[in-house]
């Protein structure tokens, strides 16, 4: 009889260690899946609060008068401050260990190359523009800057928006808040084309803009910095240039000249591109970390 128990046990032991790695196995893969499916959420909850958020003052007032665009900085901002409690409660539901802040790109290690290295890779791929803009300037490039800093008065509710709130606003709550919570579900390189997804939604109700397109380059630059300061000064300056006016480059008068700088810009931006986004200038990127195991190298 004793033998027999002790058999039986053996048995229920050697089966118990031969069934535990599975049971483990399925259910860190339900955890897995049920962690993407709450990422995924949390980013249209965002994507809907930000727009929500737009329209919840009713107004017959066209979108640039100052009363608007007052309410509406309001509004964003709100939902900005909003947005890291989003992912902390995320963080929560997947039991990750971090720093909210660090992971939304808000840190001090590496801040300055991340402000200024993506911001002068950008310039230099608007070469031609910027060019463009000074020939067009009667006082040439000493009027391109009176104009800039008569632009940059406080009391322009346009461009306060245009500058400054909505490029801080979205990159925190498109960039910052979403990635994060998109990186472990899909992966670093996934994650870059899938929050612009988020962000088009978000800006379905004018994507006729068109100078809405050069949002996707912002993802790359938080991934590859693991900061934000970054993208919300290259989205900034990309708002005060738009898209590249090549049709209107075709009909100038000094056509060569300026589709040279168009020609060069590009050049330039292609050689510097892997230099000035090396890992080396902005340290550990605390977001690579969240990468599932086979695409763990951001």
């Amino acid at each position: 009889m004793f033998v027999c128990a002790s058999s039986h046990y053996s048995i229920k032991t050697l089966s118990s260690a031969m069934f535990e790695p599975e049971h483990a196995a399925v259910h860190q893969e339900d955890h897995a899946i049920s962690r993407c499916w709450v990422g995924v959420l949390n980013c249209l909850l965002l994507s809907c609060l930000y727009v929500g958020s737009l329209y919840i003052w009713r107004s017959s007032l066209p979108r640039d008068h100052p009363s608007v665009i007052k309410r509406r900085c309001v509004s964003v901002l709100l939902v900005s401050a909003l947005s890291p409690a989003v992912v902390k409660t995320w963080m929560h539901w997947s039991d990750v260990g971090a720093s909210v802040w660090e992971l939304m790109g808000i840190r001090l290690d590496g801040f300055v190359p991340a402000a200024v290295l993506p911001l002068l890779l950008t310039m230099v791929f608007y070469l031609g523009p910027l060019v463009h803009s000074v020939m067009e300037n009667p006082k040439g490039f000493t009027g391109e800057l009176q104009s800039a800093s008569w632009r940059l008065c406080v009391e322009d509710a346009v461009w306060l928006r245009n500058q400054v709130v909505a490029p801080v606003t979205e990159e925190l709550v498109f960039r910052g808040a979403m990635l994060p919570m998109l990186v472990p579900c899909t992966g670093p390189r996934a994650a870059v084309f899938l929050a612009p997804l988020f962000f088009g939604v978000a800006h379905f109700h004018h994507i006729i803009e068109q100078r809405r397109l050069h949002k996707d380059r912002m993802s790359v630059i938080l991934m590859v910095s693991g900061h934000v300061v970054g993208p919300i000064l290259c989205h900034s300056f990309c708002n005060s240039q738009g898209l590249p006016d090549i049709s209107s480059a075709l009909k100038h008068p000094q056509r060569p000249a300026l589709l040279f700088s168009y020609l060069m810009g590009l050049l330039l931006f292609l050689v510097l591109l892997f230099p000035l986004t090396d890992s080396f200038f902005y340290g550990v990127i605390p977001i690579c970390s969240l990468a599932p195991p086979p695409v763990s190298a951001c």
